[in-house]
């Protein structure tokens, strides 16, 4: 039997078939592999439904609340609409649940968690500030603050590999690397940046958190012609 492996894998925006592939390219071992998504599995192309039934049938999977899914999950639950939300990519999520969204989705993103720790390894949605302890810090850092983001970036574009924290890396989704011109995921200091643009012009990535070997996507809008995402 092949060694379990570790993926992380960047925000996916309702983009089905986008997973799909990732998944069959790394060939992903739905039982004995562990899958870390980032978050931001909601909202964008139109199949938000079908990337929660394939997650849910993932065996060992840690799932990291983003702040698109802090929309849905408040949706389901309340039927708010905030129109920056569906201007956002919401809309399509509300379409795809036509008739709401199964307990089964809501449960794993009631579930999720705002940061996970693994081997000094930090997988968080947006980001956090270094020099802070986490307990001391909230949901508007975890799922929104794109400081670390910019500061890792504008650091590697200087040659400046500092480390930020004490951890030995931190995963973030969040802040497409395709804003500067970086279509894989992209390591600034000891911050790996695993949003590449799906939910816009790029394509979706896993990576193997060990071996940093990644797998992509097509560009998604190919795979919804016709479609706008976000």
């Amino acid at each position: 039997m092949p060694e379990a492996r570790t993926f992380v894998i960047g925000d996916i925006h309702g983009a089905y078939t986008a997973l799909m592939q990732c998944l069959a390219s790394c060939e992903f071992n739905y039982l004995q592999d562990t899958l870390i998504v980032l978050g931001d599995v909601c909202d964008g192309w139109p199949e938000t439904a079908q990337c929660f039934d394939e997650l849910l049938k993932i065996n060992r999977i840690i799932y990291i609340l983003g702040n698109h899914d802090q929309w849905t999950l408040e949706w389901a639950r309340h039927g708010t609409t905030p129109e920056l939300w569906l201007e956002q990519g919401g809309r399509a999520t509300v379409e795809g649940y036509s008739q709401g969204m199964p307990a089964s989705h809501q449960k794993l993103l009631a579930s999720a968690y705002h940061y996970y720790i693994i081997d000094n390894k930090l997988f968080v949605h947006a980001g956090i500030i270094p020099d802070m302890a986490l307990e001391y810090q909230g949901p508007d850092v975890f799922l929104w603050d794109r400081d670390l983001c910019m500061l890792a970036l504008q650091l590697k574009l200087e040659g400046d590999e500092r480390q930020l924290s004490t951890y030995d890396e931190i995963y973030v989704g969040h802040t497409p690397t395709t804003r500067w011109g970086y279509s894989v995921p992209t390591k600034g200091c000891n911050v790996w940046m695993m949003d590449t643009g799906a939910a816009w012009n790029g394509s979706l990535s896993i990576m193997d958190i060990h071996t940093k070997q990644y797998f992509q996507s097509d560009p998604v809008w190919q795979l919804y012609p016709g479609i706008k995402g976000r």
